[in-house]
């Protein structure tokens, strides 16, 4: 149920007019689904950054889009600046934020790569991920002699474009598009105003590490290989560059890390070792500072490590595993913290998405109660279910807490979990039921009046329809893995809440029947037999499979509550 968010980060060989800029980013904006998060423009470098956010689709068609503009109005033959660049627009990279794999992230790249090759006639090379030779895996590479020795480049056969033709494009020059990890901006807080001591950790942490010295280790000779290179002990954390500096404005020394693949080394192992190594040379750790915008995947990471580290349930909801983040590693110390303006998936959030989860409890009922047919059986069936399983996830965080079970925390820390993406799942389910609904009242309401308005008519009815089966369906399917929390909680689970379990129980059981009316009357009006047919049948599995495990619960926990006879 994750939404696929990918970020694209092209760099474009303009800083200086900011009139050009903005017709680039005017293009990337009029794409819907698109959320423009930064632009950086640098006039010494005459080089823009741009950062942009959203579905795979329309985060493609903005950077392809946005390249087919800075193609338009920028010329490389009068460009100058202090950064290496060989195009108008330099290089296009595509992050994978949520919900997607690198695997998908470098299809998407190549996909707008071809795009850009073909429809503009500008040579493209793929780097990094999405590089077909392991030569252009390294943008330096695929970069070197710059714009001015392109024409020779692109006469090599061995240079050859990924993409494109090996025709010299005098005005856009040559492109790199690639598939990279996130990179975070990560600043760690020290209580020393010394940028030597806060270097020296740095390069105890960052993975190039520091020079080795003969005899003393800070004032020996620099030892060197055969080559004339300086030999290097590495230091401890793996994709992660770092120095030490000294920050005026706050008075303190920091290290300034990029890690450049969080999911080698997350912010928070970054963190704790940074700690580590500090705490050796005698220095404290007083917080740290997210530059930037991160993934919510990393800070609820983050929640679940510190969590762990206390032997305490990790089943929490998203909010409180952030508050843990952002207290175990003092983001507040500099600057507040703010959720909604630092996390990529709140700062995209549609205001007018999800708007009945955003409801407090009295206004999702007078809301239901209105003489709006939505939120109707199918909303109301999905929360059902989400409570549901919140009791079996209470119960599960209970237990896991309970006094005499400390060697048994994270089992039921465990199944906490399973019950929370259980339960925020059936959440999402809530607005998507309403959203199925309001589809189907449009594509109902579209003119009929041609022929060709008659058939745009009919398949927008059908494929709303579909949709409105598949959306109740796919909530009995999340719904019914909650049982066997519940049932867990009833056999394994704190014995004072067995009445909990017993409602959680009796909520997943009518949400799932809730939401098989709503398959059921929806199917009535398609006339796809064999679609149909195969949502009925496992609409009906699951209720009867649904039935058979509330009354095994419920007579558990009959079996095991005893009324005492006066």
């Amino acid at each position: 149920m994750e939404k696929k968010i990918i970020e694209c980060v092209p760099n474009f060989s303009e800083g200086r007019d900011m009139g050009i800029i903005k017709q680039i980013t005017e293009v990337i904006e009029s794409v819907e689904g698109v959320k423009l998060l930064d632009v950086d423009p640098g006039k010494d470098t005459n080089r823009t950054v741009v950062t942009f956010v959203g579905s795979p689709d329309a985060v493609s068609e903005a950077a392809f889009l946005s390249v087919k503009k800075a193609s338009e109005i920028i010329d490389m033959s009068k460009h100058h600046g202090a950064h290496p660049r060989m195009g108008a627009t330099d290089v296009c990279p595509f992050v994978p934020v949520s919900g997607i794999s690198m695997e998908e992230t470098v299809s998407i790249a190549r996909k707008v790569a071809e795009r850009i090759g073909n429809e503009l006639g500008i040579p493209v090379y793929c780097y990094e991920n999405a590089a077909t030779k392991p030569e252009r895996r390294n943008l330096a590479n695929c970069r070197s002699g710059e714009y001015e020795g392109l024409r020779k480049k692109l006469s090599d056969p061995e240079w050859k474009p990924d993409f494109g033709s090996s025709v010299f494009n005098e005005r856009a020059g040559a492109t790199a598009v690639g598939a990279r990890d996130f990179l975070v901006a990560f600043n760690v807080n020290l209580n020393t105003t010394s940028s030597r001591r806060a270097n020296a950790i740095a390069y105890d942490v960052r993975e190039k590490g520091r020079p080795a010295r003969e005899g003393d280790k800070i004032t020996g000779k620099i030892i060197k290989d055969s080559n004339g290179e300086k030999v290097m002990i590495p230091g401890s954390l793996k994709s992660v560059k770092a120095i030490g500096w000294f920050i005026e404005e706050y008075g303190i020394a920091q290290i300034s890390m990029n890690l450049t693949n969080i999911s080698v080394t997350p912010v928070h192992i970054a963190f704790d070792e940074v700690c580590r190594k500090a705490d050796a040379r005698g220095v404290r750790v007083t917080g740290s500072e997210l530059v930037g915008l991160i993934p919510l995947k990393s800070l609820l990471d983050a929640g679940r490590y510190f969590l762990n580290r206390q032997q305490q349930s990790t089943g929490v909801s998203d909010d409180e595993l952030i508050k843990i983040a952002v207290r175990s590693m003092g983001l507040n110390d500099i600057h507040q913290f703010k959720p909604e303006e630092k996390i990529i998936e709140y700062v995209m959030t549609d205001k007018s998405e999800h708007k009945l989860i955003k409801l407090n409890l009295k206004a999702f009922m007078n809301e239901t109660a209105s003489d709006s047919p939505a939120p109707g059986g199918g909303s109301v069936s999905a929360y059902i279910g989400a409570l549901g399983a919140a009791l079996g996830t209470m119960v599960a965080n209970l237990s896991s807490h309970k006094r005499g079970w400390d060697d048994r925390w994270k089992e039921f820390s465990d199944l906490a979990e399973k019950g929370k993406t259980i339960q925020n799942s059936l959440l999402q389910m809530v607005d998507e039921d309403t959203i199925a609904f309001n589809r189907l009242m449009e594509a109902y309401s579209l003119p009929k009046k041609s022929e060709e308005e008659k058939n745009i008519r009919e398949i927008a009815i059908r494929d709303a329809t579909k949709n409105a089966i598949t959306v109740p369906l796919r909530v009995m399917e999340i719904a019914y893995p909650g049982f066997e929390l519940i049932r867990e909680m009833v056999e394994k689970g704190n014995p004072n809440s067995l009445s909990d379990a017993g409602v959680g129980a009796l909520a997943l059981r009518s949400c799932i029947k809730g939401a098989f009316l709503n398959v059921r009357i929806n199917a009535s009006g398609l006339s796809d037999k064999s679609f149909v047919a195969e949502a009925i049948a496992k609409g009906e599995d699951l209720e009867s499979k649904s039935e058979a495990a509330e009354e095994a619960i419920l007579k558990t926990i009959n079996s095991k509550i005893k009324i005492k006879e006066s």
